[in-house]
């Protein structure tokens, strides 16, 4: 085996897993908010954005499948804690959103004076239709598209890059963000569901590993931190360029998430170049929806009886429904539970990776996590903690409670079904 190679392949395997529409929307939205602050914003933005979806994937080093990455807090939180988590990147939010993007900056700038309501219904069915006959024939067309688009859109964004920083699109202006902007880049990280997403990524990558006969281990590390390393290049690539470049345009105000990323393509590649530039990233939600459509649904197909075509027609209508109601609302809606979901999935990513045994640590630590979360996203005042005002208030208790656990392990007996 030529173990460069295999790197090399899936370190490209593991980019085009995580790039999607939100890696080219959000990041251009942090720019223009934090304008001249873009780079304390953006290292933010990394580590939620390509630091811990590594540190996901990584995880399964040690736990090898999803059935046992928050098994260690118990057997029902495990199954409860996957289904929220595809029901996030799935029909609540993401699924919805590539039907949203898909409409503002695949369509909508090609039919600019049609009732954008009624386009934006007419984008819906016709995408989800398309969506379900491909989910439940299982054509490849995805995935062919997806190997074409990649390099498409990369190049595109490329030339929006170059021709950006030649052009001298504007100055960056002041920051509109309150507070510290390292935080609001992290937290805007969210956004992504990369780091979500890498828990079930990681899944496929273990698998995919052994059956070329990596079982190791350790070799199975030295694989995917590798290949880790060479999807980061790309990622961050993606996310440095763009944000700085939203942070040019930062005296545009009042711009929408989708509207940012579409003014930097035309300014930079003109009308044509936008309405291209969209149509790429329209096509390549169609592979993303597709995907997760089919996750969600042999997931509930196994954790409930109903077959796997009904629940696939029952998520595309859901999706379909959800998706006219715009990508600001989605996003706006999806704040919250993010903000309780991300830090329990750092916690167990972090608690994973480190190779933590005890029974105790991982239910007291996401236990503790999850509560402050929940009462922080509830609008309780928490300033008494550190790093509240950055938006990270669950770091010291969780650490308080790891440390506290570690002490009490020998004395609190477990009851790993609980």
């Amino acid at each position: 085996m030529n173990r460069k190679k295999e790197v090399l392949v899936l370190g490209f395997a593991l980019f085009s897993m995580f790039f999607g529409a939100g890696n080219l929307l959000f990041p251009p939205s942090v720019g223009i908010a934090v304008g001249e602050n873009w780079f304390q914003a953006g290292l933010g933005f990394f580590l939620t954005g390509i630091g811990l979806p590594l540190l996901g994937i990584l995880a399964f080093t040690k736990v090898g499948s999803l059935d046992e990455f928050a098994n260690k807090v118990s057997n029902k939180f495990n199954i409860l804690y996957s289904t929220i988590l595809i029901l996030v990147i799935g029909p609540l939010f993401a699924i919805p959103r590539t039907g949203s993007t898909t409409f503002e900056m695949g369509i909508l700038p090609l039919f600019p004076n049609f009732n954008p309501l009624v386009l934006a219904t007419l984008t819906s069915a016709v995408f989800f239709g398309l969506t379900l006959f491909l989910v439940l024939n299982k054509s490849s067309i995805t995935d062919i598209l997806g190997k074409f688009l990649t390099p498409i859109i990369l190049s595109i964004l490329l030339l929006i890059t170059i021709l950006g920083i030649s052009k001298d699109l504007g100055t960056p202006v002041s920051s509109t963000v309150l507070g510290n902007q390292f935080s609001y880049g992290f937290i805007s990280g969210y956004q992504t569901m990369d780091a979500l997403a890498s828990v079930l990524f990681g899944v496929i990558i273990i698998k995919g590993l052994e059956g070329k006969g990596i079982v190791n281990p350790k070799d199975q590390k030295f694989f995917l931190s590798n290949a880790g390393f060479i999807a980061a290049i790309g990622l961050g690539f993606i996310y440095l360029s763009l944000i700085y470049l939203g942070a040019q345009i930062s005296s545009l105000k009042g711009l929408s998430t989708a509207q940012t990323t579409l003014t930097l393509a035309q300014l930079t590649l003109g009308n044509i170049g936008k309405v291209a530039f969209g149509i790429c990233v329209a096509a390549a939600c169609l592979t993303t929806s597709v995907g997760l459509v089919a996750l969600a649904s042999e997931w509930f197909s196994k954790l409930i009886n109903i077959s796997y075509k009904s629940l696939a027609i029952i998520i595309c209508l859901f999706s379909a429904l959800l998706s006219v109601a715009g990508l600001d609302y989605i996003i706006a809606l999806s704040v919250p539970v993010l903000v309780i979901l991300y830090p329990v999935t750092i916690v167990l990513i972090l608690l994973n990776v480190f190779g933590v045994k005890n029974h105790l640590s991982f239910k007291l630590v996401v236990a503790v996590t999850l509560t402050i979360s929940i009462v922080e996203i509830c609008g309780f005042n928490l300033s008494f903690i550190p790093f509240s005002k950055e938006g990270f208030s669950w770091i010291i208790p969780a650490i308080v409670a790891f440390i506290l656990s570690s002490i009490l392990k020998e004395y609190v007996p477990i009851n790993k079904n609980i």
